[in-house]
């Protein structure tokens, strides 16, 4: 009776170390974490959603534009459903903005043209500094 319950035990031992490994093994999903110390903007959206083809020039511009101040993700929900579940995300695109300390101040559901976003920081008290025009 002894040498069966000592055996039960190893067993489940074995059993849990297995699992450990294969869940470590498993590939992580998109980064999705922020750079520390700036404001960021998350798009959670798909690669074949219109309104989110659209947002493809803007997202570029503001990441271009604002190097070194402001973080831009995107993360196609449809290949990373669990981010979407993370982000309760009903609808895309969504995006979603972060305050330099990774809180989330907004959020926004559909094309955000450029203008908005920007002003949308500013409104809940992230400061950009504008890109220099050229000579």
């Amino acid at each position: 009776m002894k040498h069966q319950h000592y055996r039960a035990v190893v067993l489940a031992a074995l059993a849990i170390a297995m699992i450990a490994v294969v869940a470590m093994r498993r590939p992580a999903g998109p980064d999705v974490s922020a750079q520390a110390g700036i404001p960021r903007l998350l798009e959670l959206g798909s690669v074949s959603c219109v309104p989110c083809k659209m947002m493809e020039p803007i997202l570029e511009e503001l990441r271009v534009e604002y190097a070194g101040q402001l973080q831009i993700d995107f993360v196609d929900v449809l290949k990373e459903k669990e981010v979407a579940q993370e982000f309760d995300i009903q609808t895309i695109p969504t995006q979603i903005l972060f305050d330099a300390s990774g809180k989330e101040i907004y959020r926004h559901v559909g094309f955000f043209p450029k203008e908005e976003i920007l002003a949308a920081f500013q409104e809940h008290g992230v400061s950009l500094t504008p890109p220099a025009p050229a000579p």
